[in-house]
């Protein structure tokens, strides 16, 4: 019988499929400004916003300076000034149609929920992921979501875990495991909150920090041993 009693699950990459939903929605905001989509331009955007992320992850920069300034930083590498803030809205509209699942994800929600307390927690804005993990259909199968939005924190900063565990009464975290695809975000976070870590790692990325996860999964169906030892 496992260990483990509360799961803590990711949700972009991990439980939906954010590169497909993201994919979208700037093929849609380059199509509103005549901007052409290619691999330059969405791997343009992708470095910008993973720099302005991982910013926000250390601390050194807030949501709302991550999310109203990376399309004019974005669309100023192409010699067009944008409104930063208008940009943001329109393809936050966007990506809120976007819920893709990970494959698996449905199936596994679906059988850990009777076993498990099953808990979302995430970095982003509220209303976007609550619309995608209603529409996803994975909303009702979670006990409670926690965003850094409304926590007033984010992962991996352990002040983000210590408004979700004061959330869950006898939660031991001893008890917990945290799934997600972030090295830094997930894995470290879960650490600093003494959490057992997951890292789901679809691509086999090499790991090449000094971070060490309890376990490493390719497909979400490999963490039904893991619970089960």
């Amino acid at each position: 019988m496992s260990t483990y009693k509360a799961l803590f699950f990711d949700v972009d990459d991990t439980l939906l499929d954010f590169c497909a939903a993201e994919n979208n929605a700037l093929q849609l905001l380059c199509k509103d400004q005549q901007l052409a989509f290619t691999q330059e331009t969405e791997t343009s955007y992708k470095t910008i916003n993973q720099q302005l992320w991982r910013a926000f992850e250390e601390g050194k920069l807030s949501r709302d300076e991550v999310i109203n300034t990376r399309f004019s930083l974005f669309f100023k590498e192409w010699d067009q000034e944008v409104d930063g803030i208008l940009m943001e809205r329109t393809y936050r509209s966007y990506l809120e149609q976007g819920h893709q699942l990970i494959d698996g994800a449905m199936e596994l929600l679906t059988q850990l929920q009777h076993k498990y307390e099953i808990y979302i927690v995430t970095n982003g804005v509220s209303r976007t992921q609550d619309i995608r993990l209603r529409s996803s259909g994975l909303h009702p199968l979670v006990k409670q979501i926690f965003v850094s939005e409304d926590t007033g924190f984010q992962k991996p900063m352990k002040e983000f875990f210590d408004y979700v565990f004061d959330r869950i009464p006898n939660l031991v975290p001893s008890e917990g495991l945290i799934i997600g695809d972030s090295l830094n975000a997930d894995i470290r976070g879960g650490q600093k909150a003494g959490l057992d870590t997951c890292w789901y790692n679809p691509n086999r990325v090499v790991n090449q920090t000094e971070v060490k996860p309890t376990y490493e999964i390719q497909s979400l169906q490999q963490l039904y041993p893991i619970l089960e030892k």
